[in-house]
């Protein structure tokens, strides 16, 4: 297996990219292919660790790509005309079959229009979405769509229903997913106009996809551990993955202010440290990897802009996952199979 990394795109680019790699090759059996300007990267290499590149691992490698595609470029524009970005060499070697699965943290537009632009969509799905994993109550929770389509239809909802229904069976072994929509209560009556005709249609096509429709999902209900994968269109989505790493950050910032306060709260906190370090790693996003760009023939992946190298290290091992579990043959499989019925 071979996994491609844009080491140029992200706001901590190249260092963090780098350094997760390096972090992570141990820690899968794939290749990792570092995309960018090599003589940079050779040279970040050997700043952090001391070595060359080659004396880390034969499983760390260069492709060489002269240009990057930056956060303030217009995505069309930057994937049409950038021909040598990291970004496209990366998305060119993931169609030609080398590479398995292609991971980035830079131009968010940019890569979903080039994703479903080089790559291509999977025959039979409207649009691919974003579906990123959020923890929830002993469990983990997938939110789709993250970002990627702020403007949808009926059927985008109940393909990103389906879509998240077959990822968490194959990559996470689950084996009926509990998927919910999510909305400003759950009576079938509440909602705009798009999440009402939504609500009809999932519950009209589930039995036949396959989906496990436990219905409408209120905000304060998503991280219950009651249900497995939330459905929304990208705007709603962003909003709602944002204000909860916001929330994340603040309760780990308020908790760790009031331990520090005084001498006292520091001697109570000691016999505490434990669960406290339990809580914190719960709910730090970066353990749970990017977010995967579901719809698209070939994985991808969307790591956050801000990544760090500890992002990146987790973000290599989710893609390895994806791929061993094979889902994006799945979901071919099924839109194919949805096809057919509908035929006949």
């Amino acid at each position: 297996m071979k996994i491609i990394l844009d080491a140029m795109g992200g706001d901590n680019a190249p260092d963090a990219n780098i350094k997760g790699a390096i972090n992570a090759i141990n820690k899968v059996k794939a290749e990792v292919v570092l995309v960018g300007k090599e003589e940079v990267i050779r040279e970040k290499v050997k700043q952090f660790v001391g070595k060359e590149i080659e004396e880390v691992s034969s499983r760390l490698k260069i492709k060489n790509a002269t240009e990057t595609i930056e956060m303030c470029d217009t995505p069309t524009l930057a994937i049409r005309h950038k021909k040598d970005s990291s970004m496209v060499v990366g998305f060119r070697m993931l169609k030609e079959d080398e590479g398995d699965v292609f991971i980035s943290a830079g131009n968010s537009g940019a890569l979903l229009t080039g994703a479903t632009l080089l790559v291509g969509r999977i025959k039979g799905v409207d649009r691919p979405a974003l579906a990123g994993i959020l923890p929830a109550y002993h469990s983990q929770l997938l939110l789709i769509d993250a970002g990627s389509n702020t403007n949808c239809k009926p059927l985008n909802l109940l393909q990103f229903a389906q879509m998240s229904s077959i990822y968490l069976k194959n990559t996470y072994k689950i084996e009926s997913p509990r998927i919910g929509l999510l909305n400003i209560g759950t009576e079938e009556t509440k909602g705009n106009e798009l999440v009402r005709e939504s609500y009809e249609l999932l519950k009209e096509k589930s039995e036949e996809l396959g989906i496990n429709f436990i219905g409408n999902v209120e905000g304060r209900d998503a991280f219950s551990g009651d249900v497995d994968a939330i459905v929304t269109d990208g705007f709603t989505g962003n909003v709602f993955l944002k204000t909860t790493e916001g929330v994340g950050k603040l309760v780990k910032a308020t908790l760790e202010e009031n331990l520090k306060k005084n001498i006292i709260s520091k001697i109570a906190a000691v016999p505490t440290l434990p669960a406290i370090k339990r809580f914190s790693k719960t709910l730090d996003y970066k353990s749970y990897g990017g977010a995967l760009f579901l719809g698209v023939k070939k994985p991808v992946v969307k790591a956050h802009g801000s990544s760090d190298e500890l992002l990146f290290e987790y973000t290599i091992i989710q893609a390895e996952k994806f791929v061993e579990n094979k889902a994006v043959d799945k979901m071919k499989e099924a839109f194919e199979q949805s096809k057919k019925n509908e035929e006949k």
